[in-house]
């Protein structure tokens, strides 16, 4: 990683704001759409809670320029000393800029150095590159509870049944 960033990091400007800039956002936003990730569900609603969390100061927003344009984006959030790792995204035409990294690395430096978090929390998923940053993985459980007296509940069960049945009838 060290290495990575001393040999990459000079290939990209990284600008790191700690408030919404509707330029800088459009920008974040071309980045998305053209990455390798799914479509966000709801742009508007996520570009409403980036400008609210703007607005109270918790927002980090970096961008990662490569000859002027955005070849990659974080957006992150800092509350009660954690800071929340909400989206990131670069273009694959660029990844070997390695810009996502360099971007990373500036956003870890913000938000250890200067807003003095106590924890950075990457949320749920097993995505590998969340291993080469995390000192500590701390597994996530979701526990769902079906009342099979209710209506509402049969379809949620029928679906473990099923999944439950086509695995073997072993549980996982």
């Amino acid at each position: 990683m060290r290495t990575t960033l001393k040999r990459k990091a000079k290939k990209v400007d990284v600008e790191l704001l700690t408030r919404f800039d509707a330029a800088a956002w459009a920008e974040y936003e071309g980045v998305y759409e053209n990455s390798w990730k799914p479509e966000e569900g709801d742009p508007a609603l996520l570009r409403s809670f980036a400008e609210q969390e703007g607005a109270a100061g918790r927002i980090r927003l970096a961008i990662a320029r490569h000859d002027g344009k955005a070849v990659a984006a974080q957006f992150w959030t800092v509350e009660n000393g954690i800071a929340y790792i909400h989206k990131l995204s670069h273009l694959e035409e660029h990844k070997n800029l390695s810009a996502g990294t360099t971007l990373s690395a500036a956003l870890f430096e913000h938000v250890m150095d200067t807003d003095k978090v106590d924890l950075i929390d990457f949320g749920t998923g097993n995505d590998p590159y969340k291993r080469d940053w995390m000192e500590v993985d701390r597994p996530r459980y979701r526990l769902d509870c079906l009342n099979p007296g209710q209506a509402q509940a049969w379809p949620a069960l029928a679906k473990r049944i099923i999944t439950r049945l086509a695995r073997g009838g072993t549980e996982s």
